[in-house]
Protein backbone atom coordinates (compact mmCIF):
# COMPACT_ATOMS: atom_id res chain seq x y z
CA UNK A 1 0.00 0.00 0.00
CA UNK A 2 1.32 3.28 -1.20
CA UNK A 3 1.00 6.85 0.36
CA UNK A 4 -1.50 9.07 -0.77
CA UNK A 5 0.46 12.26 -2.34
CA UNK A 6 -2.08 15.36 -2.91
CA UNK A 7 -1.62 17.38 -5.80
CA UNK A 8 -0.80 21.03 -5.51
CA UNK A 9 -4.39 21.76 -7.39
CA UNK A 10 -5.98 19.37 -4.27
CA UNK A 11 -3.74 21.29 -1.57
CA UNK A 12 -4.94 24.55 -2.57
CA UNK A 13 -8.73 23.25 -2.30
CA UNK A 14 -8.29 22.05 1.10
CA UNK A 15 -6.70 25.14 1.87
CA UNK A 16 -9.34 27.34 0.86
CA UNK A 17 -12.12 25.13 2.36
CA UNK A 18 -9.72 25.33 6.16
CA UNK A 19 -9.63 29.92 5.10
CA UNK A 20 -13.74 29.53 4.75
CA UNK A 21 -14.20 27.48 7.89
CA UNK A 22 -11.93 29.66 9.73
CA UNK A 23 -13.88 32.49 8.69
CA UNK A 24 -17.18 31.05 9.43
CA UNK A 25 -16.27 30.17 13.23
CA UNK A 26 -14.59 33.86 13.55
CA UNK A 27 -17.96 35.32 12.35
CA UNK A 28 -19.84 32.83 15.01
CA UNK A 29 -17.70 34.35 17.59
CA UNK A 30 -18.49 37.58 17.12
CA UNK A 31 -21.91 36.79 17.73
CA UNK A 32 -25.11 39.02 19.61
CA UNK A 33 -24.69 39.74 23.24
CA UNK A 34 -28.37 38.97 23.24
CA UNK A 35 -27.47 35.43 22.10
CA UNK A 36 -25.13 34.81 24.46
CA UNK A 37 -26.01 33.20 27.64
CA UNK A 38 -24.40 32.12 31.28
CA UNK A 39 -25.72 30.30 33.96
CA UNK A 40 -25.67 31.07 37.10
CA UNK A 41 -22.11 29.47 37.95
CA UNK A 42 -20.52 31.05 34.72
CA UNK A 43 -22.30 34.63 36.12
CA UNK A 44 -21.21 34.22 39.87
CA UNK A 45 -17.47 33.63 38.37
CA UNK A 46 -18.05 36.71 35.77
CA UNK A 47 -19.01 38.91 38.49
CA UNK A 48 -16.69 37.25 41.60
CA UNK A 49 -20.34 37.09 43.58
CA UNK A 50 -21.65 34.92 45.65
CA UNK A 51 -24.94 32.75 45.37
CA UNK A 52 -26.54 35.13 47.50
CA UNK A 53 -25.65 38.25 46.03
CA UNK A 54 -27.13 36.89 42.52
CA UNK A 55 -30.12 36.44 44.37
CA UNK A 56 -30.66 39.74 45.72
CA UNK A 57 -29.73 41.11 42.27
CA UNK A 58 -32.42 38.96 41.10
CA UNK A 59 -34.71 39.62 43.58
CA UNK A 60 -34.34 43.24 43.62
CA UNK A 61 -34.23 43.50 39.77
CA UNK A 62 -30.73 44.72 39.19
CA UNK A 63 -30.45 42.22 37.03
CA UNK A 64 -32.39 40.21 33.91
CA UNK A 65 -32.34 36.64 33.97
CA UNK A 66 -34.99 33.98 32.94
CA UNK A 67 -35.73 30.65 34.35
CA UNK A 68 -36.34 27.28 33.31
CA UNK A 69 -37.12 24.84 36.08
CA UNK A 70 -34.48 25.53 38.59
CA UNK A 71 -31.76 25.82 35.64
CA UNK A 72 -31.15 30.28 35.95
CA UNK A 73 -29.87 31.79 32.72
CA UNK A 74 -28.07 35.75 31.87
CA UNK A 75 -27.61 37.32 29.34
CA UNK A 76 -24.50 38.73 28.35
CA UNK A 77 -26.43 41.89 27.15
CA UNK A 78 -27.84 42.11 30.66
CA UNK A 79 -24.37 41.87 32.48
CA UNK A 80 -22.75 44.58 30.42
CA UNK A 81 -25.99 46.80 30.86
CA UNK A 82 -26.07 46.42 34.70
CA UNK A 83 -22.04 47.03 34.52
CA UNK A 84 -22.60 50.42 32.33
CA UNK A 85 -25.70 51.58 34.54
CA UNK A 86 -23.28 51.48 37.72
CA UNK A 87 -20.01 52.99 35.41
CA UNK A 88 -18.78 56.16 37.62
CA UNK A 89 -16.42 57.55 35.59
CA UNK A 90 -12.96 59.42 37.09
CA UNK A 91 -12.59 62.54 38.38
CA UNK A 92 -9.63 64.64 37.47
CA UNK A 93 -8.28 65.05 40.61
CA UNK A 94 -10.04 68.57 41.40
Amino acid sequence: MGYYHPSHEKLEQIEERLDDLLLMLKDKQRTNPDQVFFDTQEFLQIMNISKRTAQHWRDSGLIGYCQIGYKIYYRLSDILELLNKNFKSPTNGK
